[in-house]
């Protein structure tokens, strides 16, 4: 995505300015009527400088905020919006109790732009760091309809359910991401300083060594000769393979990719959709017309494969399509949500029936995330054996075995 340096006028017709992310220059112009503001002028960033601000500007600031705090800074402005108290005074004494100094940085330059007369949507729009486009959204949603709580209460409710999702998934993936890491350091020591030593006990045997003690000293031997070129060609590895998931190309295909993987694919998939399910309800429930909800909801997604495949929705709907045929072109769903996609185009309860489409990817997500671990365990447990074996029988064999390489001598 590149940074585009954009001129426009709010709704009120108040000239505002900003840089956003985007695709190209008419995504760019897309989400800016999204928002409420008519671009004037559009032109994209030098890639080099735009990332060097980028960075600096992360650097000066502190890491991102996290959901947590998002979630923290929604729930507050909800509440003291509700009760009454102006946004710019909710606004002002949010920022002295933030720790993140990035978003207490942003939340002092939205009270700064509030006070000169820009909308709450346009002055979050300069900030996609802290601020993604649903959130901006709904904000814009929100000061147009005069229920900004509203807007509030909606965004920290999808950040808190979205983020108990993201957990369950990572919560899964985590003890077998640690059995590979420790089994990993422990075939490099075992290579690098344990093999080496019993090599040389072996070397004095003058008999025929077992084909699992030849595979582990030659591999050791290896290891320990080349060790650099290997750590040099590893690091070099990880640097291209991050590199190119950053390219379109990569994310695109590594994002395809991850939907099959055996086991966490499905349960990837599920999750995503179940983000996509409760954003679009989201939106469409605050007023969003259904083909901007589309388009704002892709970027939600985190997921480029599913992003094209919603955004193929959209082109559908353009084109006079209903939503269901949309959605079954799009192979995201399965015939149960299907059918529930129907019975809310045909009753015009889209919104509600996606809430249930969230509900049933969430259970679903949470059923197969607790199941994972006891699925995983039979797999590990096998390749645990299987890498123990190979060791016990080529450390161990030539041991017991060495009477006989005794009488060889």
């Amino acid at each position: 995505m590149a940074i585009f340096h954009y001129k426009g006028r709010t709704a009120q017709g108040e000239s505002t300015s900003g840089d956003l992310e985007a695709n190209s220059s008419n995504d760019a112009a897309s989400h800016l009527i999204n928002i409420g503001i008519t671009p004037i002028d559009i032109n994209e960033a030098e890639p080099k400088q735009a990332n060097h601000l980028i960075k600096l500007q992360e650097l000066l600031n502190g890491r991102t905020p996290d959901t947590n705090e998002l979630i923290m800074f929604s729930r507050q402005m909800s509440t003291l919006l509700k009760a009454g108290i102006s946004i710019l005074s909710t606004l002002q004494g949010l920022k002295t109790h933030m720790t993140h100094k990035g978003m207490q940085d942003a939340v002092g330059e939205i009270a700064s732009d509030l006070e000169s007369g820009r909308s709450l949507a346009g002055s979050m729009q300069k900030h996609p760091h802290i601020f993604s486009n649903l959130f901006v959204s709904m904000m814009n949603v929100g000061e147009n309809t005069g229920q900004l709580d509203e807007a509030f209460r909606q965004i920290y409710s999808y950040l808190e359910i979205d983020k108990e999702t993201k957990d369950r998934v990572k919560a899964a993936l985590r003890y077998p991401s640690f059995v590979l890491i420790a089994m990993a350091i422990a075939v490099g020591i075992i290579n690098l300083f344990v093999i080496p030593a019993f090599a040389k006990v072996f070397a004095g045997f003058g008999s025929e060594l077992p084909w699992a003690t030849k595979i582990l000293m030659t591999t050791s031997q290896f290891t320990v000769n080349y060790w650099q070129y290997l750590l040099l060609g590893l690091i070099v590895l990880f640097m291209t393979v991050k590199a190119y998931l950053k390219t379109d190309e990569g994310r695109y295909k590594w994002d395809r990719y991850k939907l099959r993987l055996p086991l966490v694919g499905s349960i990837i998939n599920r999750a995503t959709l179940a983000r996509f399910s409760r954003a679009f309800s989201m939106a469409f429930r605050a007023g969003v017309p259904i083909t901007q909800t589309l388009v704002i909801v892709s970027k939600a997604v985190d997921n480029t494969f599913i992003e094209q495949r919603i955004l193929s929705m959209r082109d559908g709907l353009e084109h006079g399509e209903s939503l269901t045929q949309t959605a079954v072109a799009s192979n995201l769903f399965t015939p149960l949500v299907l059918q529930m996609i129907s019975v809310g185009d045909e009753t015009g309860a889209v919104d509600d029936m996606l809430d249930e489409v969230a509900n049933f990817y969430e259970r679903e997500v949470e059923y197969d995330t607790k199941k994972l671990s006891s699925a995983i365990e039979p797999i590990m447990i096998t390749f645990i054996g299987i890498m123990v074996l190979i060791l016990a029988l080529g450390v161990f064999l030539p041991m017991w075995d060495l009477g006989g390489a005794a009488m060889g001598r």
